[in-house]
C-alpha cells in the first residue's frame, strides 16, 4: 500500500491537521500505563509528512492535549537514544476519514512498557 492522505482532528474540531501515512507500515500499542490508560493506538508519519493545519494554539504545551476537548491527536517524537529518527505519533482514533477495514489491515506491533521490555511483545495482547 502506498501512502494515503488522511485528515484528523480532536472531538471539538480546534486542532486539526492531514498527514500522509502507509499503514501497511504498522501500527502500534503499548501497555505501559500511560499508554493503557489514553488507550493509545498510533501510526508513525514523518515530520515531512505531517501538517498541523488549525489549532496548535489549543494544545496543552507539555501534554500535547486539546485544551478543549481533552483528545490527544498526535505527539512530536524527537529522536532519541532509542529512536534515530524523529517521527509524529498519530492516534488513529483521531483520523476522520479512516475506514475500520483499513485499520483492521494494519499490521500492530506491541510493546511492553509495563515491564519495561520494550522491544518485547507482552505475553497478553488481547486488551490493547
Amino acid at each position: 500500500m502506498a501512502k494515503k492522505t488522511f485528515h484528523g482532528s480532536c472531538r471539538c474540531k480546534r486542532t486539526t491537521f492531514e498527514v500522509d501515512l502507509d499503514l501497511s507500515t504498522g501500527t502500534h500499542k503499548c501497555n505501559c500505563t500511560i499508554c493503557w490508560k489514553h488507550r493509545a493506538w498510533t501510526a508513525r508519519a514523518e515530520p515531512a509528512s505531517f501538517r498541523s493545519l488549525t489549532g496548535d494554539d489549543a494544545l496543552d504545551p507539555s501534554k500535547r492535549f486539546c485544551t478543549g476537548c481533552g483528545v490527544t491527536t498526535y505527539m512530536h517524537v524527537p529522536a532519541m537514544d532509542w529512536n534515530p529518527n524523529a517521527y509524529v505519533a498519530i492516534a488513529v482514533a483521531s483520523l476522520d476519514d479512516l475506514e475500520p477495514s483499513e485499520l483492521l489491515a494494519a499490521p500492530v506491533t506491541y510493546y511492553d512498557g509495563r515491564a519495561n521490555n520494550w522491544w518485547e511483545t507482552p505475553s497478553e495482547t488481547r486488551h490493547l
